[in-house]
């Protein structure tokens, strides 16, 4: 049966800080949180169209910092979703949510997992403390630590996610960040590249030549190094960079966005794999899966074109379950 989440954003309510990066109205496209009645006539109008096409869904609370917002507010959507979880078990299974480190303790997780919630993400972005701070976060990493070890202690699912490119960031200090998300044994990540956004302080800090986020060639390179790193500790990336829209078209104004980030990323991934099976100037033939051929050519091609610099040609036989296979002709 196929998975998916209903998202329900609760946009910026809640949020005690306003990070340098943040304009969650651009983000989300919402200007007003989603209130009880509102998510009850959402779910209802989702139900039979989960039914028809056999698909679960996680009910998932982003956008803001949902264990940070108003406890009646915060219980009235639980109640709603928790609802729905016992009405209809075979299209809703559980709820999501994601939220501050410093928002987590045994009282709220109690709370949380009474209504059926599962999963948490918390919204790292850095475990790099001058980052967390030039960046106004308003936690520390050892916040990030002990919110981390006390979700996986109540038996939930963690998700983490950070930032690249925020201001003073560096790769290395992105690298060690992916690195402590590892140690702290996560279920899921997301990476966000930093976009600069209108009226934030990131753009003031652009503008007055302070700042800019890393290129698009750099965060490629970077972003491909974290999918590596995570693939081969067996995270699975559920997100990298923020969903197509818009509104983040209209009020970027430096940073890195892309529709087809991921895919460009991944293209990279598997252009090192089949490299560590090439030699120069020979022919192979590729056995992969057949949801990896778009990787396997590359983003536009792309590694097609790369390799044939190396004077290496190849053709794709679909092999079911394998990855990237090079087999010299």
């Amino acid at each position: 049966m196929r998975q998916t989440n209903i998202s329900v954003f609760v946009t910026h309510s809640g949020c005690p800080h306003i990070c340098s990066f943040c304009n969650q109205r651009t983000i989300s496209g919402q200007t007003a949180p989603i209130t009880a009645e509102e998510l009850e006539k959402l779910l209802t109008e989702q139900q039979p169209i989960l039914e028809q096409s056999e698909t679960q869904a996680q009910i998932a609370f982003f956008g803001g910092s949902f264990t940070a917002i108003d406890r009646g507010y915060m219980l009235s959507l639980l109640e709603c979703g928790h609802s729905f979880i016992k009405r209809y078990p075979k299209q809703y299974t559980s709820l999501r949510c994601s939220t501050r480190p410093d928002y987590i303790d045994t009282e709220i997780l109690d709370i949380l997992g009474r209504y059926g919630m599962r999963s948490i993400e918390l919204g790292a972005q850095s475990m790099n403390d001058e980052i967390l701070s030039a960046n106004q976060r308003g936690h520390t990493a050892e916040d990030v630590r002990n919110a981390s070890r006390l979700i996986k202690g109540s038996g939930f699912e963690l998700g983490l996610q950070m930032m690249t490119g925020l201001y003073k960031d560096k790769p290395e200090y992105c690298i060690d960040t992916a690195r402590e998300f590892i140690s702290l044994g996560c279920d899921t990540v997301r990476i966000y590249p930093t976009v600069i956004l209108k009226d934030t302080e990131l753009d003031r800090l652009r503008a007055a030549g302070e700042y800019d986020s890393f290129t698009f060639d750099e965060t490629v390179k970077l972003c491909t190094e974290l999918l590596g790193m995570f693939d081969k500790a067996g995270i699975p990336v559920i997100r990298l960079g923020l969903h197509a829209s818009d509104d983040v078209k209209d009020s970027m104004t430096g940073g890195v966005y892309h529709p087809a980030l991921r895919e460009i990323c991944e293209s990279g991934l598997f252009l090192e794999k089949m490299r560590g099976q090439m030699m120069p100037g020979g022919k192979y033939i590729v056995y992969t899966d057949k949801r990896n051929i778009s990787r396997v050519t590359g983003h536009g091609g792309c590694n097609k074109k790369a390799l044939a610099e190396q004077g290496i040609t190849f053709v794709i036989k679909e092999e079911a379950g394998t990855e990237v296979r090079a087999e010299r002709v």
